[in-house]
């Protein structure tokens, strides 16, 4: 397997759970800008929509959207327990926590990185990350992941998109659990290695 990727995109999401389910895989780093693989090639020949993640698989199929890629890896291994098993309520509220930070957390991000995005505009996308966050805050209570105990593809992915505030003005200090839910994270080996990987850590 293959995994395209932006250092510190929403690609880094699967990148953890790759090294969290202990699979085989290469990737590739793609210049969003130019439209260039690390290699030199056409990265629109591999995903027509142009951004990251996408994920080639050995016999040339290949996966694009993050929620779809960070299942399809946790159910090549079950054992790894990143996402309940297919068809259990549980996996439905995982589904239902990775479609909630996919619409209402990431795409708020966007017009933060977006030079175009009017004052108005940025200040209109932090009230609403702000209400979500509030909302986050509630449904995590005293948990230390998202659906419990155990750490899913889920928390990958909402990890990826709070890292994006240090970028963008965003203090999550005002809400200190997710702040600490975010540091509680990023401690994980596992992540730490998706980190220095990327270059996002010495």
């Amino acid at each position: 397997m293959k995994l395209y990727f932006a250092p510190g995109a929403c690609s880094l999401s699967p990148h953890i759970v790759l090294r969290e389910a202990g699979l085989s895989f290469a990737t590739e780093k793609v210049d969003l800008k130019t439209q260039k693989t690390e290699s030199g090639g056409d990265f629109t020949q591999v995903n027509g929509k142009g951004y990251v993640p996408t994920l080639e698989l050995d016999n040339g199929e290949r996966l694009t959207e993050g929620p779809a890629i960070v299942q399809y890896l946790a159910d090549l291994k079950p054992e790894s327990g990143l996402a309940p098993k297919a068809g259990t309520f549980e996996r439905y509220r995982l589904q239902e926590w990775l479609n909630f930070i996919g619409t209402e957390l990431h795409k708020q991000y966007s017009p933060l990185f977006n030079p175009a995005t009017s004052e108005d505009g940025k200040k209109t996308a932090r009230e609403n990350l702000a209400r979500r966050f509030d909302w986050i805050v509630k449904q995590l209570g005293q948990k230390p992941y998202l659906t419990g105990e155990r750490f899913t593809v889920a928390d990958a992915y909402l990890f990826t998109v709070l890292n994006w505030s240090q970028w963008v003005g965003v203090e999550l200090g005002s809400w200190p659990p997710l702040k600490d839910y975010v540091a509680r994270i990023a401690a994980r080996p596992k992540v730490q290695e998706a980190l220095k990987a990327e270059g996002l850590l010495k």
